[in-house]
């Protein structure tokens, strides 16, 4: 991913001899968000971008020249995978499939080798491990905090066949007994929801603003605007007020994978 302009920021910020920390007070900022836009992994919000011109007297070519937040997800799902590995609280919405970081190696297999144009085995291979590398997140016993919301549609869509779905949806059940994540289910008998326009994760960190990334037919944004990530955490809170509570989710999950032909 391109980083011309956190490297002109990291050079404006040298020629006016402040130190990170030195100019996250100016701009009431922490140091670690400035850290992480000058090295590309974050992209400020127009009122960051203001308070960053005006602390560093660069008129309003910070604010004015953000970067694009309409790129396809080829580059930016870069940014999401290095925010996702920082984030404290993960909150996932998935309409059609499993979120990455709950995946097994099956399903993520049989996910990746749909896709068209097709991709040689050698890099499907690199995806799934890619892939894969995601979940160590949930190995640290205490952060992130996952919660997720799954659409009924991502239960019923037997991707890879009835076996990889039972496994699949039993590693859901198993980390949910672990303790790493809470799983609420979408039923079908709701109805419209207002999540219904395509994937979310919403992602809470330590010392730095709330992101949220959205991702639809080949495409992803992620957004760190106040106004939009606070819309997009209204409509999750919104839709898992209407989802089943956790034992009838897990109840669910564990049908559905009898239903698949799994035994215990």
């Amino acid at each position: 991913m391109s980083n011309i302009y956190g490297d002109w920021l990291k050079a404006q910020r040298e020629a006016a001899g402040l130190t990170q920390q030195e100019l996250a007070e100016q701009a009431i900022m922490t140091r670690s968000h400035i850290s992480h836009i000058e090295a590309g992994r974050r992209i400020p919000s127009k009122d960051d971008a203001r308070r960053l011109d005006r602390a560093l007297n660069t008129g309003d070519v910070l604010s004015s020249f953000l970067p694009d937040e309409g790129a396809a997800v080829a580059e930016y799902f870069e940014a999401a995978r290095v925010l996702e590995q920082q984030a404290v609280v993960i909150r996932e919405f998935a309409l059609s499939y499993v979120p990455g970081i709950l995946q097994t190696e099956r399903y993520a297999r049989a996910v990746l080798t749909t896709s068209f144009p097709p991709v040689s085995e050698a890099e499907c291979d690199r995806l799934v491990v890619t892939r894969l590398e995601r979940a160590k997140v949930l190995r640290d016993p205490v952060s992130p905090v996952v919660l997720v919301l799954l659409d009924e549609a991502v239960l019923r869509r037997a991707i890879g066949g009835p076996d990889v779905m039972a496994e699949q949806i039993m590693h859901i059940v198993h980390l949910v007994g672990s303790g790493r994540v809470r799983v609420h289910v979408m039923p079908f008998t709701l109805g419209f929801h207002p999540l219904m326009d395509g994937m979310l994760t919403l992602m809470s960190f330590e010392d730095q603003p709330p992101v949220a990334y959205g991702e639809g037919l080949r495409m992803g944004k992620v957004h760190d605007s106040p106004s939009v990530v606070q819309e997009l955490h209204g409509r999750y809170d919104l839709a898992l007020s209407d989802a089943l509570p956790l034992k009838e989710s897990l109840a669910l999950l564990r049908a559905t994978a009898k239903d698949y032909g799994h035994h215990d």
